[in-house]
């Protein structure tokens, strides 16, 4: 039984507009937080110049491998286990990250650690984007935003919709530049950045 995320399902054509801009110049993913990989099997089919890496905790791999398994795409790999706050990361060679819908669920300690493995990760001129709802100044872009977040908060303390302005301080730190800040749909946004040379 495949698991079935709806909110894949409305994201993916604008998420899909957003990649085929910032990644026309990549060729090797990996995907941070598959998820049930519906988002890895879509992108993979619609960008089949990308080499499509998807990767998650050890939970969620036999849902992504389902989806994978029934799409038969020769440019699609994994799952790789991989929680963010690990060490080691999956040893893939990519100039590209993706990730949509985790930094609001992680514990900030692992946002962090997201961020600073992604910034060892990616070569010169790799390109990194998040996808999600993200505070600006410390303040809600719409009323959905806020009465989300503090649905998780409820649900767990340590998560709830991160400030761009703190992900920005640990994009510089790890030697990524913001490139485009892109509105989506829902009130959410796609933030692209790009490693330093």
């Amino acid at each position: 039984m495949k698991p079935f995320s709806e909110s894949c399902e409305q994201n993916k054509q604008p998420i899909l507009a957003v990649l085929r801009e910032a990644l026309a110049d990549s060729r090797a993913v990996l995907e941070i937080g598959s998820g049930t990989g519906q988002h890895a099997v879509f992108f993979a089919r619609e960008l089949p110049y990308l080499t499509w890496y998807t990767s998650d905790r050890l939970e969620y791999h036999p849902g992504i491998r389902a989806w994978l398994e029934e799409a038969g795409l020769a440019n699609v790999h994994g799952p790789a286990e991989l929680d963010a706050r690990q060490r080691e990361w999956p040893a893939v060679e990519v100039d590209a990250v993706f990730s949509a819908n985790t930094a609001h669920i992680m514990d900030w300690p692992a946002v962090e650690a997201m961020f600073a493995g992604v910034g060892r990760l990616l070569p010169a001129d790799g390109v990194f984007c998040l996808y999600g709802p993200f505070n600006y100044g410390g303040r809600y872009t719409s009323q959905s935003n806020e009465r989300f977040d503090a649905w998780l908060r409820a649900r767990d303390p340590a998560s709830g919709v991160r400030d761009f302005d703190d992900l920005e301080a640990l994009a510089r730190a790890a030697g990524l530049e913001l490139q485009r800040d892109y509105e989506m749909p829902a009130n959410n946004r796609t933030l692209v950045w790009r490693k330093r040379g």
